[in-house]
């Protein structure tokens, strides 16, 4: 039986060959680094202040230390990387100037609570709620979501929590491979919990460490992205998921090797760990 995620799909989508190579040869070099250290401790440190506003009260969470907590979760993600990697993750500097930015995007997530956490009429499912769905025979999609919350009416709000140095742009917003992570979560969250699709709205909650100086402009620590969701865009994704996990797996969910092949260009190679390397030679500079 295969487990796919959504990442597995991204970094096929991205380039096969550099798929096969982490996933099939199992020769990543990948490390941990200050951004995704600084996005496990922000998500753990939103999640535990949800769960407080909505499990007990806004009042009980307000009297929560969330900046200690971030700093603690900080430190805790950094001993959890360097065990893991036998490697320093990140300078000292880069954990104070991160945790500085956390503190300015959490007093603003705090001082606006209710324009993006409302209380009222809504109720909080849980946060990082498993998705485990057979998409095929012998393939399942495994994934969590990190904040889920339901209406009164029914109507279920599947967010995805992003940190992101000064947020997303239009080109960042057109790309519908980030976009299909939360089509794929609405389907098979749908599917999973024998909820109709349209009772579910999803949403990238975008968390700016930075700001624009000498902007003309108001600006907010958060950017709110609601990625096209309906019908036709939800099929779209589902043709494109079982095309990747057709294309990679056989009936029997066996890796087919044969289609892992390098596509480089630009876009494709700029981050590649394996760019220039004995691996993969075929890369774009």
């Amino acid at each position: 039986m295969a487990r796919i995620s959504y990442s597995q799909y991204s970094l096929y989508k991205n380039c096969p060959k550099q798929y096969k190579l982490r996933y099939y040869d199992k020769l990543s070099t990948f490390t941990n680094n200050i951004h995704l250290i600084f996005g496990k401790a922000m998500h753990t440190t939103i999640q535990t202040w949800l769960d407080c506003i909505y499990k007990e009260s806004v009042r009980k969470a307000e009297q929560l230390d969330l900046y200690t907590m971030l700093k603690e979760e900080l430190v805790k993600e950094f001993i959890d990387a360097e065990a893991k990697d036998k490697q320093v993750p990140c300078t000292r500097e880069e954990i104070e100037k991160f945790y500085l930015d956390g503190v300015e995007i959490l007093k603003f997530l705090t001082k606006k609570r209710a324009d993006y956490f409302g209380k009222r009429g809504w109720t909080l499912v849980g946060c990082e709620i498993p998705i485990n769905v057979e998409v095929r025979k012998n393939v399942r999609l495994v994934g969590f979501l990190d904040v889920v919350l339901k209406s009164d009416t029914g109507q279920y709000r599947i967010i995805d929590l992003k940190t992101s140095t000064m947020g997303w742009n239009k080109y960042v917003k057109k790309d519908k491979v980030k976009a299909a992570q939360l089509l794929f979560y609405k389907m098979f969250f749908g599917q999973q919990r024998s909820v109709n699709v349209d009772d579910i709205d999803i949403e990238f909650m975008i968390l700016k460490r930075q700001l624009y100086e000498r902007a003309d402009f108001p600006q907010k620590r958060i950017q709110i992205f609601k990625p096209a969701n309906g019908s036709v865009s939800m099929n779209k994704a589902r043709k494109d998921l079982m095309e990747f996990v057709n294309t990679v797996f056989d009936d029997a969910g066996k890796f087919i090797v044969e289609s892992m092949i390098a596509t480089p260009s630009k876009k494709a190679c700029r981050y590649c760990e394996f760019l220039n390397t004995n691996d993969c030679t075929e890369g774009v500079c």
